[in-house]
C-alpha cells in the first residue's frame, strides 16, 4: 500500500529546513481543504491521508462528476498506525512531513531517508534552475550574497527580479523598476541572512507563463508526463489549463511552433539529467516563459524560470484530463477560489 499525502506548505517547510515546521493558517487551511487531491493518481489499494475523511470524500466526489475518476480510501492521522504502508508518496518531501509521518505510526523505511531529503532541499535552491538556464545557454541569474551586488546588477537591467533561494507561490519574489527602495533593502537582507543569499535575474518580457512536468525514475531516466498551461498574479499561482495533450500544443502554438517546444523539452530533458541526475527521484515540473522579443516581431521561450522538485498543480490539471479517457475531448480552466476550492469552467 502507498500512501499519498498533499502537502502544499512543502515549499515553505523546505525553506525552514526544520522538522518541527509549524506551517501558515492559509498553508495548512489549503492542505485541509484540497487534501483529498492524490486520489486522481493513487491506485486502487493505496490511501490518501487527509484531515477530515467524511468531508474528503464529499468534495473528491464533486469532483469526480465533473472529470471522471474511480473512488478512493481516504483515511486520517489516527488510523496510520494500524496500516501497513510500504511507501510514502507526498506532494514534496521535506523533514517536517518525515518527522509528521513517523510519530504517527508510519514506519521510516517507508518514507524517503534524511540523506534523500536533505537532497531534495538541495537542489530545489534556485541555483540549480540558474545552472539549468545557462546549460540551456540563456545567461544564468546572479547569486548575490550581499546587498551591495544586489545593486550593483541593477545597472546591467532596467528593471531586475530578486528571489529568495526557495520559496512559496511568488511569496519569495520581488518585483524592481530602478533604484531598490528601502523596502526591497530590508527584504533582502532579511532573506540573504535566513537563507545565505537572492537570486537577481532581469525582469522578462513574458507573455505568457507555462510548464513541462516530468517524472525521474530511480534508473535516472526522465519521463515527460505534458504540458503545463497556467495563470499567474504577481508570481502567485491562480489556475490551470485541463486539457489533452494535442490542445495545449495547439494552444501554445498561437506563439511559438510545437517544433520549438519539442526541442525545448529536449533540451531540458539533458539538462536536467547533467544537473539532477542521480541526486532526485520523482515528480517534478519545470517552469517556463512565452517572451515577446523586444525590438522585432514574434516570440521567444524562456526554458527554465524554476524547477520545483515535487509534484505541480500541473501535474494535477494533466491528471484530470486523464481521469476519463473515454470522455469526448475537453478544455477546461481550474482555480483556487478565495476559500481554497477548486473551480471548473469549460472554455
Amino acid at each position: 500500500m502507498t500512501l499519498f499525502v498533499f502537502n502544499p506548505e512543502h515549499d515553505l517547510a523546505l525553506a525552514s529546513g526544520l522538522s518541527n515546521f509549524t506551517a501558515p493558517h492559509a498553508g495548512r487551511r489549503l492542505r485541509a481543504d484540497l487534501g483529498y487531491l492524490p486520489a486522481l493518481w493513487a491506485d486502487p489499494d493505496d490511501c490518501v491521508l487527509v484531515e477530515n475523511v467524511e468531508q474528503a470524500r464529499r468534495a473528491y466526489g464533486r469532483l469526480r462528476a465533473r472529470v471522471g475518476g474511480a473512488p478512493r480510501r481516504f483515511v486520517d492521522k489516527s488510523q496510520l498506525s494500524r496500516l501497513d504502508i510500504d511507501r510514502v508518496e507526498p506532494w514534496g518531501w521535506d523533514m517536517a512531513l518525515h518527522g509528521s509521518l513517523t510519530r504517527y505510526g508510519v514506519a521510516p523505511e517507508a518514507c524517503a531517508t534524511v540523506a534523500e531529503i536533505t537532497a531534495v532541499r538541495e537542489y530545489s535552491h534556485r541555483r540549480y534552475a540558474a545552472e539549468v538556464l545557462q546549460r540551456l545557454d540563456w545567461p544564468a541569474p546572479l547569486e548575490a550574497t550581499t546587498l551591495e551586488a544586489v545593486e550593483a546588477s541593477s545597472p546591467f537591467y532596467p528593471s531586475i527580479v530578486v528571489k529568495a533561494p526557495w520559496s512559496s507561490s511568488g511569496r519569495g519574489v520581488r518585483f524592481v523598476d530602478g533604484a531598490l527602495s528601502d523596502y526591497h533593502r530590508g527584504w533582502i537582507r532579511n532573506v540573504i541572512r535566513q537563507q545565505g543569499c537572492v537570486m537577481v535575474e532581469p525582469y522578462y518580457p513574458k507573455v505568457k507563463d507555462f510548464g513541462m512536468e516530468f517524472v525521474v525514475h530511480p534508473n535516472g531516466q526522465i519521463h515527460y508526463l505534458g504540458l503545463s498551461l497556467f495563470m499567474t498574479n504577481n508570481g502567485a499561482y491562480m489556475g490551470n489549463i485541463v486539457a489533452s495533450e494535442d490542445d495545449k500544443r495547439n494552444m501554445i502554438s498561437r506563439y511559438v511552433s510545437v517544433s520549438m517546444i519539442d526541442d525545448v523539452r529536449v533540451k531540458v530533458i539533458d539538462a536536467l539529467r547533467q544537473v539532477i541526475g542521480g541526486h532526485y527521484v520523482g515528480p517534478l515540473g519545470v517552469d517556463m516563459m512565452i517572451l515577446s522579443k523586444l525590438g522585432c516581431q514574434g516570440f521567444s521561450v524562456l526554458p527554465c524560470v524554476e524547477i520545483n522538485l515535487r509534484r505541480t498543480m500541473g501535474h494535477v490539471a494533466i491528471a484530470m484530463a486523464e481521469a476519463s479517457p473515454s470522455a469526448p475531448p475537453r478544455v477546461m480552466q481550474i482555480t483556487l477560489t478565495d476559500k481554497y476550492r477548486i473551480h471548473i469552467r469549460r472554455l
